[in-house]
């Protein structure tokens, strides 16, 4: 199992093109989505598209949510490795972002990791948190009924909803536009220190 991250303070040198790139595409709902890729416990790629939910506080680690009874849960907890591959259409970029990732559960022992985990649930739309009622994913499929239970506590999350956390080590940053186009690749070498350079497209 994934252990809990430990982040330093201060923004990564990636932060700032990424929060442009966020701006800039706000007007586009999806642009909020991304896919995320982890490997299978027989060394295969598994990816599926996941929606940004901001940032942990005072740390570069993204957020994300989802049901501890989901396939990628499994997986993580096999491998933590992971990479999210991130397109803004209207700034034309391409942000690929390697690293930890975290499953952040019920009775999470690191207060800030449960604190997190609790301010997310209450931030997220009703129809995501009935999602979370829902049966268990990847099972035969019954009566739609099954579907249609009580919302649940806006306040209090489910047992089974779990804040994702991926910590990432490397970005790749591609600007689609200009000939040539643009790339940087920045990599973490320590808790403290980003290096950054340019490289060709």
């Amino acid at each position: 199992m994934a252990s809990n991250p430990v982040e330093e303070k201060g923004l990564a040198p990636w932060r700032s093109s990424l929060a442009r790139a966020l701006h800039k595409n706000s007007s586009l709902v999806y642009a909020r989505y991304l896919q995320l890729a982890t490997v299978t416990e027989d060394s295969l790629p598994a990816n599926r598209t996941i929606v940004f939910r901001g940032f942990l506080e005072e740390t570069n680690q993204l957020k994300f949510i989802t049901d501890s009874r989901s396939q990628k849960v499994e997986e993580i907890e096999k491998n933590s490795w992971g990479e999210a591959c991130w397109y803004f259409p209207k700034t034309r970029e391409q942000f690929r972002l390697r690293g930890k990732l975290t499953v952040v559960r019920l009775n999470n022992p690191h207060p800030k990791l449960a604190k997190a985990r609790h301010t997310t649930w209450q931030e997220i739309s009703d129809n995501a948190k009935q999602q979370f009622t829902w049966p268990h994913p990847r099972e035969h499929r019954g009566q739609t009924n099954t579907f249609e239970l009580p919302p649940p506590n806006s306040l209090e999350p489910l047992s089974n909803f779990c804040l994702l956390l991926l910590n990432p080590t490397t970005v790749d940053h591609l600007e689609l536009r200009g000939e040539p186009q643009n790339r940087w690749l920045h990599q973490k070498e320590d808790q403290q220190t980003w290096f950054t350079q340019a490289i060709n497209p």
